[in-house]
């Protein structure tokens, strides 16, 4: 049997102070781990309670503050000495710590940089999506950037006097198969079953003179943009009949017409693309095409952009503006596609074609001596099958009071350009809200009538035309937002009603004298001297973007 016996050992001083050393190191390291954790924790709270909004080129990292019910966002840009302010709106930027934050408005008032509200919570957007308010303040400031690009490529030359300098630089119209143009005028019978288009295409798509309205009026259809451009293109002084002297290239392709004319066929969606397609592989035969990758190169399109962009699950429109060979040149269209930069908008065309200065001063000195009878009217239809419209409920508005004017396009009472121009010279305000797409050329006829039309959605007017229309909103129109209108906060009766005398008058005469000239198209055979029309403006600024893009 093996016997065991128990020893004690006693720890010398020194190894005791060496255990409590090792201890105190242990309890230490616990304890400085402790608020790491903490703040490790804390930090995944704040990152799961946050959303990451990017504005140009600032990253913005946002949360929520449940004491103040605020939005508070820390921002980093991709430069230095970067310009935060501008980068949210209606941001103050006080510094905590050295780091840079920015307090945006509460989420119930949350607004772009232009002063379009963004209404908190989800939002039907465009094409079926939904959008929560913060997505949908990145959509609409990315909008907003790229209105300044197009801004930036703006003539310096005064809307007030107009002097074309070509200065070396000439514009070439291609001579194409008359299938991509002639061919779809003489087609002009059959395009739309209910309408004969031929009188419309009459004196260079002006159509039919309007004699009560006077010297220079017509009965223009909206979709002629692209014939009265190309008379217009034709007679410009910059144009050159030697290719290698151009420094821009017009493709005078009735690309609206292409797809108006098979909107109400039943057809095949590649019967829709071919021509679009043959043109595509037309212009690859073309050297110009290859010098700057189509860059210098400008379509002309007299329907929306959505016409031209065909979704895979539709049958409505073609695929021309998705085709790769288009993203380079300009497209200018009465309705742009928001976020494709080289998307342009031009104003609809009107139903007024001055053929000089004078035409342009006598209607001018017309409309300031209008004795305006009604305070607000509206030309429009109701839309019952689209529930998402809000014209039933403006139209209930206004025919409950004696202040407003209805006329029913439905019953075909806005077919005759008087009928529209007289109701508008006769009002102070102008509703406009969205009908089939957010545009419409009826913003364009309140405006050259002299009447300030009423906006309810930005992309209607605000996010279109950069190049004919100013930034500030304010001084031509009055927003109200859609959202009010379709959830009943706001009547709009009583909100224009309290808009001063003043106010409307400082308006209109912004209008008239500062916009109007800018927004009609001239007679093709007409020179103006004084003024610039909307032609005009926009064969200065392609020149100017190409120099843009050249520096």
């Amino acid at each position: 049997m093996t016997s065991f016996s128990k020893k004690k050992t006693k720890l010398s001083k020194k190894d005791a102070n060496e255990l409590g050393s090792f201890f105190h190191s242990i309890l230490a390291k616990l304890l400085f781990l402790i608020p790491i954790t903490i703040l490790f924790l804390l930090l995944i709270f704040l990152w799961s309670s946050s959303s990451t909004i990017i504005s140009g080129k600032i990253i913005h990292l946002c949360f929520q503050s449940r004491k103040l019910n605020d939005l508070y966002c820390i921002s980093a840009g991709t430069q230095s000495n970067l310009d935060v302010q501008n980068s949210l709106s209606n941001g103050s930027f006080p510094s905590v710590n050295g780091a840079t934050t920015q307090f945006i408005d509460d989420l119930q008032q949350k607004s772009t940089r232009l002063g379009i509200p963004i209404p908190p919570g989800y939002h039907a957007f465009r094409n079926g999506m939904v959008k929560s308010d913060e997505e949908l303040l990145v959509a609409y400031n990315d909008v907003e950037d790229q209105l300044e690009v197009h801004r930036s490529w703006t003539s310096s030359t005064s809307q007030n006097h107009n002097e074309t300098k070509c200065d070396g630089r000439g514009i070439y119209v291609y001579e194409l198969p008359t299938k991509f143009n002639k061919d779809l005028v003489s087609q002009c019978a059959d395009i739309i079953p209910w309408v004969d288009l031929c009188n419309y295409f009459s004196n260079d798509a002006m159509g039919e003179p309007v004699k009560k309205l006077g010297k220079g009026w017509y009965q223009t259809h909206q979709y002629s943009l692209e014939l009265i451009f190309h008379s217009r293109v034709m007679n410009h002084p910059c144009r050159v009949q030697n290719k290698s002297e151009a420094e821009l290239f017009y493709v005078p392709f009735y690309g609206g017409l292409d797809v108006l004319r098979w909107h109400f066929k039943n057809v095949s969606n590649d019967v829709k693309d071919s021509l679009g397609l043959e043109l595509a592989k037309w212009l690859e035969t073309q050297p110009t095409w290859f010098k700057r990758s189509g860059k210098d190169h400008v379509f002309v399109l007299g329907k929306i952009s959505w016409d031209f962009r065909r979704y895979s699950n539709s049958n409505w429109g073609s695929k021309f503006l998705e085709l790769d060979e288009m993203q380079n040149p300009v497209k200018l269209l009465i309705e742009r596609q928001p976020w494709h930069l080289n998307d342009i908008g031009i104003p609809h065309p009107t139903f007024f074609h001055p053929q000089s200065d004078d035409d342009i001063i006598t209607w001018q000195l017309k409309l300031i001596k209008e004795n305006r009878k009604s305070l607000v009217s509206f030309a429009g239809a109701p839309r019952p099958d689209a529930p998402e419209s809000i014209r039933s409920i403006l139209i209930n508005q206004c025919i409950s009071t004696v202040e407003c004017k209805f006329l029913n396009c439905s019953s075909g009472a806005c077919d005759q350009p008087e009928s529209i121009i007289e109701l508008f010279m006769d009002s102070e305000f102008c509703l406009q809200p969205p009908g089939d797409s957010p545009t419409r050329k009826s913003v364009f006829d309140s405006l050259i009538s002299g009447c300030i039309p009423v906006i309810f959605d930005p992309f209607t007017a605000y996010y279109q035309y950069p190049w004919h229309l100013p930034e500030d909103h304010k001084k031509y129109s009055v927003f109200i937002d859609q959202e009010d209108v379709r959830n009943m906060k706001v009547n709009v009766m009583e909100r224009l009603m309290k808009i001063t005398a003043r106010e409307r008058e400082n308006m209109r005469r912004y209008i008239i004298y500062e916009l109007l000239p800018g927004l009609v198209y001239g007679d093709p055979k007409s020179k103006l001297v004084k003024f610039q029309d909307a032609f005009d403006i926009t064969m200065n600024n392609l020149f100017k973007r190409l120099t843009r893009l050249e520096l």
